[in-house]
């Protein structure tokens, strides 16, 4: 199967999957409004129940307060026992309310009924409502002229405090309010007088005003509770997701080290036989046994130790790549000299590249000092990246290979050619393992593409750092650096200084 038949079906069923969820949540939200009594969500109406039997509780102290206090200003007017007698059913009508609310708060949530709440809240409510009501019997015992603007002020006290303490339970307000609207109202009326009249309009136009603003905290909470809601679903989502993330993420690890081990188990069992192979196939092509009787056979046994050969590279470069990947990797660091090695190398390869009539050439700095490193990791970087250069470079090409300081004090190795170069989008192909550029598939030797990726690793290890700078036709120049860290620059000799002066005397 294909890697892109693979990502197709994983984009199909991570598409499956958001569309399975998406139909969930379409499900539950329409159950949650079935089941809700405001026509919004059941779990909404729950919030609202709970913030409103809160509101209930934290102001029972002050509204009684401003109760008592209503009541001590009426004795001007009204009797000091009918205004008792007003307070006391105002403040009991409130316990009875408060405790209503603390019940509610002690109830097991997931046992919550939202109307069987409700009914019981406005039961409490309308004897609230009633006790404030009896405000009205005021104008019965006395008819003192202040007492109308008493009252009307005593009305807008009850209706404000009762319609924001109320509005996250919209039918609270109405049966909080309403019957001390309507009592007190026709009592005015009752009364006659212009004045009587306007006050009576006013607590009319009052109720209508609070009763909408109480409706206005209602939408607004359900908002603020709609959002809150809607962010705890993506936080929920976004958990979800990351733990996906990362299970499958852990998987890709483990099927990454499973490859790697089972690389490096494969490239040391394949070792074995190659080297019969390669040995007896040596011995074959150099008639160290007699001359063959057929000559092909000569012939044969040199494609057999070339193949050999070139199979024993490309397992020596799965082992080592997957040695790199599994960490397995390590450095036997000592001080060498890169000019040395860049050397040894250059001759190694001059062979192979005078075969195709392709000119190596040789820069080195003066006085480099030597290097902190693996010596046999950095001379398979310099034959990896001469090899390519050679295998990509036309016949009568150029090969520059330079080693010099670095911008920062540390040293790089440069290898530069003239060869066909590398499609700008292709470059990232071509460092991946086992990447090869289109190119490359056509004009270069068999390989399969692990050299650069092995290069990249070892100088990684080294805290080094490998550039690739390619231009279509004009060639490509690949950079490996050492970091100044690793250089052995020369310390500055010791002088022992006399700390004390010393004395000789000569015994005669």
């Amino acid at each position: 199967m294909s890697s892109h038949t693979v990502v197709t079906d994983d984009v199909r069923s991570q598409m499956g999957r958001d569309g399975k969820r998406a139909a969930q949540k379409t499900v539950v939200d329409a159950r949650q409004r079935l089941t809700s009594s405001s026509g919004t969500r059941a779990d909404f109406d729950y919030e609202l129940m709970m913030n409103y039997a809160g509101t209930r509780i934290s102001n029972a102290l002050p509204m009684g307060i401003v109760v008592v206090v209503l009541a001590g200003v009426s004795t001007f007017w009204v009797p000091v026992f009918f205004a008792c007698l007003w307070a006391g059913g105002v403040v009991l009508g409130l316990f009875m309310l408060v405790l209503m609310a603390r019940r509610f708060l002690r109830e097991d949530p997931s046992k919550f009924s939202a109307e069987r709440w409700t009914n019981r809240f406005m039961i409490a409510e309308v004897g609230y409502g009633a006790a404030w009501s009896l405000l009205a019997l005021f104008s019965v015992v006395t008819n003192a002229d202040a007492l109308a603007p008493m009252m009307f002020a005593m009305v807008l006290v009850a209706i404000a405090s009762n319609a924001v303490a109320t509005h996250t339970l919209p039918p609270a307000t109405l049966m909080s309010t309403m019957p001390v609207t309507i009592t007190v109202s026709a009592s005015l009326l009752v009364s006659g007088g212009t004045l009587n009249y306007t006050l009576a309009a006013v607590v009319i136009f009052g109720e209508i005003f609070f009763v909408y603003i109480a409706r206005m905290l209602h939408a607004s909470e359900l908002e603020t509770i709609s959002h809150q809601a809607e962010k705890d679903s993506l936080i929920s989502e976004l958990e979800e997701a990351r733990e996906m993330s990362d299970e499958a993420r852990r998987h890709a690890e483990q099927a990454n080290i499973a490859k790697s081990q089972f690389l490096a188990t494969m490239s040391h069992e394949l070792r074995t036989p190659l080297n019969a192979i390669i040995g007896f196939s040596e011995v074959l092509k150099s008639e160290l046994l007699g001359n063959h009787q057929v000559p092909q056979y000569k012939e044969y046994a040199g494609d057999i130790h070339s193949s050999g050969q070139h199979l024993l590279n490309l397992i020596n470069e799965l082992l080592d790549l997957s040695r790199i990947e599994a960490g397995k990797y390590e450095l036997h660091e000592e001080v060498v000299s890169l000019v040395d090695i860049a050397e040894d190398c250059r001759r190694m390869m001059e062979l192979r590249a005078k075969s195709k009539g392709i000119e190596l050439i040789f820069n080195v700095s003066n006085n480099l000092p030597r290097l902190w490193g693996d010596e046999r990791a950095i001379r398979q970087v310099v034959l990896n990246l001469l090899s390519n250069a050679i295998k990509f470079t036309p016949q009568h090409g150029k090969v520059v290979l330079v080693v010099t300081r670095s911008g920062d004090g540390g040293q790089l190795i440069s290898v530069k050619d003239n060869g066909p170069g590398i499609p700008e989008e292709e470059i990232a192909t071509v460092l991946s393992s086992f990447g090869q550029g289109s190119l490359a598939q056509k004009t270069a030797e068999q390989g399969a593409g692990l050299g650069l990726p092995i290069v990249q690793k070892i100088m990684e290890l080294h805290q080094g750092r490998f550039d690739l700078f390619s231009k279509l036709r004009f060639g490509t120049e690949v950079i490996a650096t050492f970091p100044r860290a690793r250089v052995m620059d020369a310390l500055a000799p010791v002088v022992e200084r006399k700390s004390r002066l010393e004395i000789y005397s000569q015994v005669g």
